[in-house]
């Protein structure tokens, strides 16, 4: 073998063996490399299919890693480990060929193997179908073996072959619970840099809010403050407004800190919704019509969505037609609907999914200004409600946006 042969060889073997961890087998020599229990036990039951139908009395699935054999599932044999130098099926798994042999001493692919010479076994008949994934990756093979040779029959060999494949559906289920893991493990990570994160945000905005809120109290107190001047009108919605706002900082911050968790109550609608119209200052402008029902949700949430949704009335609204709004909802013994709908320029029917991923905006002629948050934001809420947000078109034009709440217990 030359250098360069070997480096390729080291390299590939590297390779191997990072991709079996990541099917959540380690190739340790002193590790099981053993899958879920779950998994186990469904591979077990593969090999003793597979041995009934060959009519042989062993059969394994080996997982071969730059520098052993692992028996992973097996029947008939105790599982082991072995080197790869060793192995009788890493002789020939990379050839992507299923390999079957009558009488193994007369192979010489076997013939001076220690499974073969009675060294470690007394293997005379074998048969072997390498595990390939559709990414073209082989972990090992699916083989049953006898002490006794043996001929395989044509439909023998197909449904050994079809076994191997369900063992690849098997570790494919592997590799994608450890996918799974794995994130879940990375969500759990950001969300506690979220939190933090949210309370450093929360407290440098909370200073200066608290001391335009102090100063906007001693303006009120001055005895030269007439209390029904405009300018008295103008600090008591400071006041108010900024007042909400801390309760939101503390609403996004315990947000964070509960990685989205909810804190459901019985909750009116028609007194969110007038919150949110005066935090936009349109009340005096008649756009918004709502109706009352009792949800099931998180007020602090309820609110940031239909403040989402009032904005973006307002910033899509059609030149065609004077702008109303109305907030409205549905209950029975499953829950509350929500729906508030408007009768600006709609959105179009191709474009309504991708309108609730975040930072997506279709930057039409005449939009107003935005972020692609506002729906993405709303949709979430729902979803962490356990509810779901859908978008429909409002009879006459317009956009419906409808969220469900299910019935709190």
């Amino acid at each position: 073998m030359t250098r360069a042969q070997g480096q390729l060889a080291f390299t590939d073997d590297v390779s191997r063996d990072l991709e079996l961890q990541e099917y959540g087998l380690d190739p340790a020599a002193d590790s099981t490399l053993l899958p879920n229990a779950a998994v186990m036990s469904a591979l077990q039951n593969l090999v003793r299919l597979a041995t009934e139908l060959c009519g042989a009395p062993f059969g394994v699935v080996n997982i071969i890693s730059a520098e052993y054999q692992h028996q992973i599932g097996a029947w008939g044999v105790d599982p082991g480990i072995c080197s790869r130098e060793d192995s009788m099926c890493a002789k020939v798994f990379l050839s992507r060929e299923r390999t079957v042999v009558a009488d193994a001493s007369q192979d010489p692919r076997f013939a001076d193997n220690p499974f073969v010479t009675g060294e470690i076994g007394n293997v005379r008949f074998y048969a072997s179908v390498p595990l390939q994934t559709e990414s073209g990756f082989v972990p090992g093979t699916l083989c049953v073996f006898s002490d006794q040779t043996k001929e395989l029959r044509p439909e023998q060999v197909s449904m050994l072959e079809v076994l191997a494949k369900q063992v690849v559906e098997l570790l494919e289920l592997q590799h994608r619970t450890v996918q799974l893991d794995r994130t879940y493990a990375e969500l759990k990570d950001s969300n506690a840099k979220l939190a933090g994160f949210a309370g450093r945000v929360s407290h440098d905005l909370r200073i200066p809010l608290t001391t335009i809120l102090g100063y906007v109290e001693l303006v009120e107190d001055d005895p030269d403050m007439e209390p029904q001047s405009t300018a008295a009108r103008y600090l008591d919605r400071i006041g108010t407004s900024g007042r909400r706002m801390l309760g939101m900082l503390e609403d996004v911050l315990s947000y964070s800190r509960v990685g989205g968790g909810i804190q459901a109550g019985q909750v009116s609608l028609r007194s969110v919704a007038e919150e949110v119209i005066r935090d936009l200052g349109i009340e005096d402008q008649g756009i918004v019509e709502v109706e009352d029902l009792t949800v099931h949700a998180d007020r602090g949430q309820l609110r940031i969505l239909l403040q989402n949704l009032v904005s973006n009335a307002i910033n899509y609204r059609s030149r065609e037609r004077t702008l109303h709004v109305r907030i409205r909802g549905i209950s029975n013994y499953h829950g509350a609907t929500v729906y508030v709908e408007d009768n600006g320029k709609g959105i179009k029917p191709e474009d309504r999914a991708k309108c609730l991923e975040p930072l997506v905006r279709l930057r039409r002629e005449g939009d107003g200004p935005g972020t692609g948050l506002g729906l993405a934001t709303c949709s979430n809420i729902a979803k962490a409600h356990g509810g779901d947000l859908t978008l429909a078109e409002t009879p006459g034009g317009g956009t419906t946006v409808a969220i469900s709440f299910p019935a709190g217990s």
